[in-house]
């Protein structure tokens, strides 16, 4: 809580806020579901998580990507049915420099109250 509060006070003390607003918490679950993903082939070194960021910011999912260290990329997938399908889909074609061979997905339990995504480290 102690960052948080240190983050707000830097925003109103350098960015001039006199009311800094959280994000909005999407706190309805009853459409969302959760998928857990690796994807394998070319996928590190070309983009891959800026690309699965960027893409899951346009449809509003959320969750996060990381880089593995057996050159794999995994990663959680929030949001509503048939929207996390189609960015699956959309990894699974990647682009000129992103060639992903296999995907693995998974279910998982919707994670309440999470609101943005991610690139882990």
């Amino acid at each position: 809580m102690m960052m948080i509060t240190s983050v707000k006070n830097w925003l109103k003390k350098f960015l001039d806020a006199d009311e800094v607003e959280e994000a909005p918490v999407d706190m309805d679950m009853t459409n969302k579901i959760r998928k857990a993903g690796r994807a394998h082939g070319r996928v590190q070194g070309v983009g891959f998580r800026f690309f699965v960021q960027t893409e899951a910011k346009k449809r509003g999912i959320t969750g996060w990507v990381k880089n593995m260290r057996d050159k794999s990329v995994t990663m959680e997938l929030q949001g509503e049915p048939e929207t996390v399908e189609r960015l699956i889909a959309k990894i699974k074609r990647g682009n000129d420099w992103i060639k992903v061979t296999n995907f693995e997905q998974s279910d998982l339990p919707v994670v309440p109250g999470e609101n943005k995504f991610a690139i882990r480290y």
